[in-house]
């Protein structure tokens, strides 16, 4: 095998840096363009005011396939989130614990009023219904929605908007619960398996790591690609470069003129950071808003979950809003007294820090797949697709994607010589 060729991939995100690593281990020496400052692609974290900011709250599902084959936990140092969640309504507020988990809390469990012991009944049975399933099994299901699926299998209205409604919207990043349910169950069996955890200093730690895997790989940063045509690629700078295979691992409808149109637009979220000096939930556990009249849907004190998170003994909090909204200087006076309401303390001890207005948080993905073939990710001759939109929005879907991309390039070249 030729290992001599000159392969590209576009775009330094999850997808393309396992593309990256995968053909090294088969020899190559490709090289990533990305238009950014950094690694990372959707992935990232700042330093800002004190704090390390996440672009939009993030989680790493643990029991992942694809992140178990290729991260190393314990150098990430993860920060487990207690399963279950807090409920915040207007004067009250209770948790809903995982009592799998958490023998401790069967009893609080059985008797929190998130539903009815008829549907925490059915909750086990769904669990224990999945974890007999492969995922592969699981994306071959009949997909219909997640609030269909929820309904037909029993669940109450009670529970659908206390928990499913709130908790999977902010996953999902759609109010309807219209996502398929295939993706529903797939999330569920991995929460169930696994725990959901954030690196020690942040999301971002996750592609650093993946880029110290890469020793043969250049990586340009501040490249943006113009686009693709005919083993060409088209720099926004002006210049062109030749390449005998081109991995594209970003969204290819802006630099192939043949899939202009093609993809549906991508999720948006609003995701706000507000210090206070003390967290009001003081355990690492999501806090979920079921309250259709509140703009937030969700909020997590990240410096519960890590406290690395923060260099100024102040505590941050990280609201997500999955609504649409006019993201102007009100904005965050809303949220503070929206948080006011739920908490009771004064909407002025939340300080703003930043918002990150998300356009592409998550892609919107018909049929939802959980694995490809290889040679599926070809669209032309030489050029490769890589992206978890060609599976499901997930961290494990774009390794996946990457995985598959490099694997059709190397037998590309197998099969010519």
């Amino acid at each position: 095998m030729k290992k001599e060729q000159t392969i590209y991939i576009i775009g330094a995100g999850i997808s393309g840096l396992i593309a990256a690593y995968e053909l090294e281990r088969a020899g190559f020496s490709p090289i990533i363009l990305e238009a950014s400052d950094g690694v990372g692609g959707r992935v990232r974290t700042d330093e800002f005011k004190g704090f390390l900011l996440d672009r939009g709250f993030q989680v790493l599902l643990t029991a992942y396939p694809e992140a178990q084959r290729y991260l190393d936990y314990e150098a990430l140092h993860l920060k487990n989130f207690e399963p279950g969640a807090l409920i915040l309504k207007p004067g009250d507020a209770f948790s809903i614990s995982d009592p799998l988990r958490n023998p401790g809390q069967t009893l609080s469990m059985a008797f929190s009023p998130v539903g009815s012991l008829f549907d925490k009944i059915k909750i086990y049975q769904l669990t224990q219904s999945l974890k007999q399933k492969t995922e592969e099994e699981i994306f071959s299901e009949k997909s219909t929605t997640t609030f269909q699926f929820l309904k037909d299998y029993g669940f109450s209205d009670k529970i659908i908007n206390n928990f499913f409604k709130p908790f999977f919207r902010g996953i999902f990043l759609e109010n309807e619960l219209s996502t398929s349910s295939r993706m529903f169950k797939f999330v569920f069996k991995m929460f169930s398996q696994g725990f959901a955890a954030v690196p020690e200093k942040g999301m971002q730690a996750i592609p650093e790591q993946l880029k110290e895997k890469l020793t043969k790989s250049q990586i340009r940063l501040n490249t943006p690609v113009k686009q693709v045509e005919y083993g060409k690629i088209y720099l926004s700078s002006g210049d062109v470069l030749e390449a005998d295979s081109i991995i594209i691992a970003s969204r290819p409808d802006r630099i192939l003129p043949q899939l202009q149109g093609q993809f549906k637009p991508s999720r948006k979220v609003v995701n706000m950071y507000f210090s206070i000096e003390h967290s009001f939930i003081a355990q690492p556990k999501i806090a979920l808003v079921t309250d259709d009249q509140f703009l937030i849907n969700n909020l997590v004190f990240m410096t519960d979950v890590s406290s690395a998170y923060s260099q100024n003994n102040k505590a941050l909090l990280s609201v997500s809003i999955t609504k649409p909204v006019e993201v102007d200087d009100k904005l965050a006076k809303l949220v503070a007294i929206e948080l006011s309401a739920l908490t009771k303390i004064s909407a002025e001890f939340f300080e703003h820090v930043k918002t990150y207005i998300i356009e592409n948080a998550l892609p919107d993905v018909d049929d939802m797949a959980y694995s490809l073939a290889a040679g599926n990710t070809k669209v032309s001759d030489g050029v490769f697709l890589a992206g978890d939109y060609m599976l499901n929005g997930s961290i494990n879907a774009a390794m996946t994607a990457g995985r598959k991309a490099a694997e059709a390039v190397i037998s590309s070249y197998q099969t010519v010589h």
